[in-house]
């Protein structure tokens, strides 16, 4: 059976803990990944003891040079968890009392790992908001740049599945970006609600002792101090709010890598991925396949996994703290872990990709002008609702004759509308058909140009 040891609940319970219940119960193979936060948050914390006449100037300077050889033992590696160290809390106020002696008994004054740990949890999160919001900007500037670059490339744009209409390559690549511009500013967002201080709220009921929550949240660079204290200990919104972010983000490189997943196909040829983000079959030698694009798909489905297990885990709990709440954790960071990598790799594969501009024009087919004959017509004076069904007609009878809309002739179209001239003929031009489209968000170049510049613009905001 395991002692109490270190266990910073001791003192209420006899006899020893079943060793499993210990392993159970633990977390510091998990939570020591905010070593950092912590020590950090006791440092602040240990500033306010003082300055609430708690400890004496020269502990807390003990209680902070503890700490900074702890932070340096952790950066080097040669940190040592010890048995009985049962979450990072524990593993840090431990060692500080094998540095500094019984001062380091005195930094828990007022303070409960309830509102330890989310003190924690919310400094590494909005800390880490930073590297995904370098990532999410550089997988946008890589899609922007190419929408640049190849802004003259036409192809077929998809409903359901099926031809639709002609587009611009570039316009695809720009409604993927956009989506990702609308996960950074939530991520922002984010960040701002994480960034609020719950230290100082106890274990449930707040701080009797005078510690100075303003200094804490000046100390520790937080927005906003939280305003009640069941709830500060208790409440994961913050996480679950990120998760969800992670999810809908994933959901939409989910549905970019879908589209390339199958424009990559030889039926399709549309593009061709790097050998750098491809692998091939173990049976069949020709292979290459799109497993980057396959594996973000994926990723996609376990954050969301992640997210409503929390959800869940969050639903059945009652007011203030619970253990069911060590579930956060694990989610957050592999959540944090698993989107890093999606989006460096998403930035190769978009980066590194080759486009069949060949295949894709050759794609392209009369009967996507079938709308634009509609267009036509109603630029002729024919109310919309008619010219539709008179482009359905012109469409009947091609397949009528078994030939495509463009080799019908002048009196074939004629014997449905008079209004047909021979300026129709315009109107079987692909590129003529894409610059239609010149109101803002459309796939004619100017407007295509002016989605590029206003992302460029607002991209420019963001590093400022």
């Amino acid at each position: 059976m395991a002692s109490e040891g270190n266990k910073l609940w001791g003192g209420r319970f006899v006899g020893d803990i079943d060793p499993l219940m210990d392993m159970f119960n633990s977390c510091i193979a998990t939570d020591q990944r905010m070593w950092a936060a912590d020590v950090e948050g006791s440092r602040a914390y240990a500033k306010a003891l003082e300055k609430a006449g708690l400890i004496t100037r020269t502990e807390m300077e003990q209680i902070i040079k503890g700490l900074g050889k702890i932070s340096e033992e952790w950066s080097k590696g040669s940190f040592v968890i010890a048995k009985g160290d049962e979450d990072i809390h524990t593993a840090n106020e431990r060692r500080l009392k094998e540095l500094i002696g019984e001062a380091a008994g005195k930094l828990h004054t007022g303070r409960s790992r309830n509102d330890q740990v989310v003190t924690d949890m919310r400094l590494w999160l909005r800390d880490s908001y930073s590297t995904l919001a370098t990532h999410l900007l550089d997988l946008i500037r890589t899609m922007v740049n190419r929408a640049a670059v190849e802004i003259d490339v036409i192809f077929p744009g998809y409903t359901h599945l099926q031809r639709a209409q002609p587009i611009r390559w570039s316009q695809w690549i720009l409604s993927h970006a956009v989506a990702l511009c609308r996960d950074f500013e939530r991520l922002r967002e984010n960040r701002k609600r994480t960034s609020v201080l719950p230290l100082g709220s106890g274990a449930l009921a707040g701080n009797p002792l005078g510690v100075d929550r303003d200094f804490l949240c000046k100390e520790l660079n937080f927005d906003a101090i939280s305003l009640n204290s069941l709830d500060a200990t208790s409440e994961r919104d913050f996480v679950a709010e990120f998760l969800f972010w992670a999810s809908l983000c994933l959901i939409h490189l989910s549905k970019m890598s879908e589209d390339l997943i199958i424009y990559s196909t030889k039926e399709f040829s549309f593009v061709t991925l790097s050998d750098a983000y491809s692998t091939g079959s173990s049976l069949m030698p020709q292979k290459k396949n799109p497993d980057s694009l396959e594996l973000i798909r994926s990723k996609a489905g376990r954050v969301f996994g992640r997210c409503s297990g929390l959800l869940m885990t969050l639903k059945g709990l009652p007011s203030t703290y619970n253990k069911d709440l060590q579930e956060d954790k694990e989610a957050m960071f592999d959540v944090y872990d698993t989107v890093c990598a999606v989006l460096q790799v998403a930035t190769g594969v978009i980066s590194t990709l080759q486009i069949n501009k060949d295949a894709m024009e050759s794609a392209l087919s009369p009967d996507m002008l079938a709308t634009d004959i509609a267009y036509y017509l109603v630029r002729k004076g024919m109310p919309f609702r008619q010219a539709h069904g008179a482009s359905g007609k012109v469409v009947h009878l091609a397949e009528t004759k078994g030939i495509t809309v463009n080799l019908l002739s002048l009196d074939d179209l004629k014997s449905i509308s008079p209004l047909f001239t021979s300026d129709v003929l315009q109107v079987w031009n692909y590129t003529h058909s894409v610059e239609q489209y010149t109101a803002a968000g459309g796939t004619a170049r100017s407007s295509v140009m002016a989605q590029i510049e206003q992302l460029r613009s607002w991209m420019e905001k963001q590093d400022a």
